[in-house]
C-alpha cells in the first residue's frame, strides 16, 4: 500500500496499527524524492531523518504527529543543516537553532526529511527565482508550467505525496497561490498567531509561516499543534490555546454570511474558473449559507500591487543588509566595506533580487520615504479599514483563488510587472491586515488544479476551516495528489 498517499490523520491509524512504521515511511519518502522532477529540493536529510525513524518505536495513539514524515520551506532555521533561503550567497550557511515551528514538530516527533526549493528568499512569487533553477508543476509532466511561490518546493511536495504535509511562509501569496496551482489546502494563519522565530526576514510586518496538506482537517490539526506561545518571538501573539477544529462540524454553520468582492471576482476571465466558482457559490447557497457581493474603492484595490511592492522591497532592503559578505554570506575583496559588499551581493543575487533590493534603497531615501513608504502604509491601512468593514457584517469572503490554472513558465517572467491583473495579485490583503486565509482546491483545467480562497478576521481560525470543511466536501476534492487524481 502506497502509505505516503494518505492523509496525515489517516496515516496516523495505519502507524498505530503497525501496518507501516516510521522508518519505512521515511525510507520510501527518501526514494520518491530521488525520483522528483519538479526540481523541489534543496537539501536532503537522509542520515537525520533515518536516525530519528530507528528510534521511533512504539506508537504514540495520542500524538497524531508520531513518526510523520515532513518538508521544509529553506527559508525556515534547521539545526545544523544547511539552510540557504534559496540564494546563492548563504549555500553554505548553517544555523546553530532550530526555528521554533520545527523544534515543536520534532518535539511531537514528526520526521524533518528535506529542505524545499523557493524564490531567493522568498521574493518572488513565480518559483522560478530560485538559485538552483525553477521548480516544476508536478501535474505537468513536460516541465513547462509553474507551481507559483515563493514556497514552490514545499507544495510539490504535498501534491506529489512524497510527504502528507510541508512547512512554508507567505508574505503576500507565498502558500495560498501554490495551493491552487497544485490542488493542495495552504494555510496561512493570522499575523503573530505562529511564531516566526527562526524564519528568514523577508517583510516584518507581512511574513507569516505556513502549511500546506492534503485536507483541510491536517490543517486544522497542524495549527492546533503549532500555534504555541513563544518568547523568544516578540510578535508572537501571547493567546491561550484553543483548539481550531472546534467549529468543522458545527451545524450552525447555515447562519454563516459569505461576502464576495465583485471588483475581484469580476476580473476573473477564465470561462472554466467561473462556472465552477458560480456552482460553488449555488451550493453554499443550497447549504443554508447567505452569500453577498459587496464592494471595495477600485482606487484602493488599483493601490494594492504598488503598495505592496513599496512596502515589501522597502523592508527586504532593511531586512537583508546584513547579507554583506562580512557577517553573512561569503567573504569577497575589497579595499571598502562598500565595494565589499557590492562584489558579493553582485555574486550572491540574481538580477531579479537585485532590482527589489535597489528599489528598496530608493523608496527608504530621505528624499522619496514621504511619497513611497509612507504613503504605502497609508493606503494599507486603508485597505484594512475597508476590509474590517466587510467583516462587520460577513463572516468570511470567498473569491477564486487564482484566475486560472498555473500559467507556462515561458508566460510568467521575473521582470517587474507594471500593471499586474487583479484577481492574479489581489491575496496581499490578507497579508496587510493580519488576516487567516485559507485555499482549498475546487475544479481543473487542462488536467491542472485550481482553488478556492477564503479569508477572515483576525484570529478566527476556528470559522475559516469550518467554511473551508465545508468548501472541500462540496468541491469532492479531498487528500488530492499527483498520484490519485480523484475527487
Amino acid at each position: 500500500m502506497p502509505f505516503l498517499n494518505l492523509t496525515i490523520k489517516e496515516l496516523h491509524n495505519e502507524l498505530v496499527k503497525k501496518t507501516v512504521t516510521p522508518l519505512m515511511l521515511v525510507k520510501e519518502a527518501l526514494l520518491r524524492i530521488k525520483a522528483d522532477q519538479t526540481n523541489a529540493f534543496i537539501t536532503v536529510m537522509e542520515e537525520e531523518a533515518l536516525d530519528l525513524a530507528k528510534k521511533l518505536i512504539e506508537p504514540e495513539v495520542d500524538n497524531v504527529f508520531w513518526g510523520i514524515p515532513f518538508v521544509i520551506k529553506d527559508n525556515i532555521s534547521t539545526k545544523g543543516i544547511i539552510t540557504t533561503g534559496g540564494v546563492k550567497m548563504l549555500e553554505n550557511y548553517v544555523p546553530l537553532f532550530d526555528a521554533t515551528v520545527v523544534s515543536i514538530l520534532k518535539k511531537a516527533k514528526a520526521i524533518p526529511i528535506a529542505k524545499t526549493s523557493l524564490d531567493e528568499l522568498g521574493i518572488g512569487g513565480y518559483g522560478i527565482n530560485s538559485y538552483r533553477g525553477p521548480t516544476y508543476n508536478p501535474y505537468d509532466l513536460t516541465k513547462t508550467h509553474i507551481i507559483g511561490g515563493s514556497s514552490s518546493g514545499s507544495a510539490s511536495a504535498v501534491a506529489n505525496a512524497i510527504t502528507p504535509f510541508a512547512l512554508g511562509s507567505d508574505t503576500g501569496d507565498s502558500i495560498c497561490k501554490p495551493a491552487s496551482y497544485a490542488g493542495l489546502v495552504g494555510l496561512k494563519p493570522s499575523w503573530g498567531l505562529l511564531s516566526r522565530f527562526g524564519l528568514f526576514s523577508f517583510n516584518n510586518t507581512l511574513d507569516t509561516l505556513g502549511f500546506f496538506t492534503r485536507s483541510v482537517y491536517d490543517a486544522g490539526l497542524l495549527l492546533n499543534l503549532v500555534a504555541q506561545k513563544d518568547e523568544l518571538d516578540g510578535t508572537n501573539i501571547k493567546k491561550e490555546k484553543e483548539d481550531y477544529l472546534r467549529l468543522i462540524d458545527d451545524f450552525e454553520i447555515k447562519k454563516t454570511k459569505v461576502a464576495i468582492i465583485k471588483e475581484i471576482a469580476n476580473d476573473v476571465i477564465d470561462k472554466d474558473v467561473n462556472t465552477i466558482f458560480q456552482k460553488t457559490i449555488a451550493s453554499f447557497k443550497n447549504k443554508g449559507l447567505k452569500v453577498d457581493y459587496v464592494s471595495l474603492d477600485m482606487s484602493l484595490l488599483n493601490s494594492l500591487y504598488p503598495a505592496y511592492f513599496i512596502l515589501t522591497s522597502a523592508e527586504a532592503t532593511s531586512n537583508n543588509a546584513r547579507l554583506d559578505g562580512i557577517k553573512y554570506g561569503p567573504s569577497f575583496k575589497g579595499e571598502t566595506y562598500e565595494e565589499i559588499m557590492f562584489n558579493v551581493r553582485n555574486e550572491g543575487f540574481s538580477n531579479f533580487t537585485k532590482r527589489k533590493l535597489l528599489f528598496g534603497e530608493y523608496f527608504l531615501s530621505k528624499e522619496n520615504k514621504e511619497n513611497t513608504y509612507v504613503l504605502a502604509q497609508k493606503v494599507r491601512r486603508l485597505v484594512v479599514e475597508g476590509i474590517n468593514k466587510i467583516f462587520n457584517e460577513y463572516d468570511v469572503i470567498f473569491l477564486p483563488a487564482t484566475p486560472t490554472v498555473a500559467p507556462l513558465i515561458k508566460d510568467v517572467s521575473s521582470a517587474l510587472k507594471v500593471k499586474p491583473s487583479l484577481a492574479e495579485n489581489y491575496m496581499m490583503i490578507a497579508n496587510f491586515g493580519g488576516f487567516p486565509s485559507i485555499t482549498v482546491p475546487i475544479g481543473f483545467k487542462d488536467n491542472l488544479p485550481f482553488g478556492g480562497y477564503l479569508f477572515t478576521k483576525q484570529f478566527n481560525e476556528a470559522k475559516l476551516i469550518q467554511v473551508a470543511q465545508l468548501l472541500e466536501d462540496i468541491s469532492g476534492y479531498y487528500n488530492l495528489s499527483v498520484r490519485t487524481k480523484q475527487k
